[in-house]
């Protein structure tokens, strides 16, 4: 009896751990793509838009997946509830701090997460921290800032506040997806709260067009058009379904962890798109591993 536990034990922290790899691994692929459309596009605009493709292509795979009576039955309330607050000022929040900055800072500021992650785990009685775990999590910070040190500065101002407000939000949403949606599977959690995060990105929108703060959008080149698919469909759609079913797993505060990938995976991304390598990325995703392991061992 004592084998089977542990087996089912190590087989959610193999499953959590690879869902959370996917997942953040996806979500970085969006701060190249969000620099291109950034340049073109208001980031009201651009995030109206984002949720608009991220909303109906979830709502389309879910109908393929479970049915429209699934979708009929689903806590709708409840999850824009969560998702207007949550990951509607949370999204609208990060892309106006990678505005500010660029989109390695902002990876950079995502490694604190966890912080938030882990605070709301405690606080509801979820984790008891012990020496292993905040050890853990304090490898897995520092792994992150040195995977990015050239590029830290105590000069970004707002896009330093923007950034971790928006953290906090990600994490209280994801959250809660769960806890309060356990009812519903993963997709379906993440398509009833980006839904309420939509209606926030269109009153915002249609708040800023009509005081003359927005234009109407560029029309996008093919180019164009393809990074806005990666950034709304892969980076954010695609992304969360994976990290809900993570977070349900292996809970938000390990999820999180494997957040401070990030500046990893952007510059990976970044290097095979022409840019340069930086040997300090793979010693800061080495030490991100190292704390990530150390945080769930027993």
């Amino acid at each position: 009896m004592g084998r089977k536990v542990f087996l089912n034990s190590s087989n959610r922290l193999v499953a959590g751990n690879s869902l959370a790899l996917i997942s953040i691994f996806l979500f970085s692929a969006g701060f190249p793509a969000a620099e291109v459309l950034l340049k073109i596009w208001h980031p009201i605009t651009l995030m109206f838009f984002r949720l608009l493709f991220g909303v109906s292509a979830l709502i389309i795979l879910w109908i393929l997946l479970e049915g429209l009576s699934a979708i009929l039955k689903a806590p709708w309330l409840k999850g824009i509830q969560i998702g207007l607050l949550g990951f509607g000022l949370g999204t609208n929040l990060l892309l106006f701090a990678q505005w500010y900055t660029d989109p390695v800072t902002v990876a950079l500021l995502a490694t604190l997460i966890p912080i938030s992650a882990t605070i709301l785990e405690v606080w509801d009685g979820r984790r008891k921290l012990n020496k292993k775990f905040i050890l853990g999590l304090a490898a897995s910070i520092t792994g992150g800032f040195i995977a990015v040190s050239e590029n830290i500065s105590i000069e970004l101002g707002w896009g330093i506040l923007m950034a971790l407000a928006s953290g906090f939000c990600f994490m209280w949403a994801s959250d809660k997806s769960v806890t309060r949606l356990s009812e519903i599977s993963s997709i379906a959690r993440t398509s009833v709260t980006f839904t309420g995060a939509a209606v926030f990105s269109m009153i915002s929108f249609m708040v800023m067009f009509a005081l003359g703060f927005i234009e109407n959008p560029a029309w996008l080149t093919s180019v164009q058009f393809l990074n806005l698919i990666v950034y709304s469909i892969i980076a954010m759609a695609v992304s969360q379904v994976f990290f809900i079913a993570a977070i349900d797993k292996v809970g938000i505060a390990i999820t999180s962890l494997h957040l401070n990938f990030s500046p990893f995976y952007v510059m990976l991304i970044l290097f095979v798109l022409g840019g340069t390598w930086d040997v300090r990325a793979i010693i800061g995703a080495t030490i991100v591993a190292f704390g990530v392991w150390l945080a769930q061992t027993r």
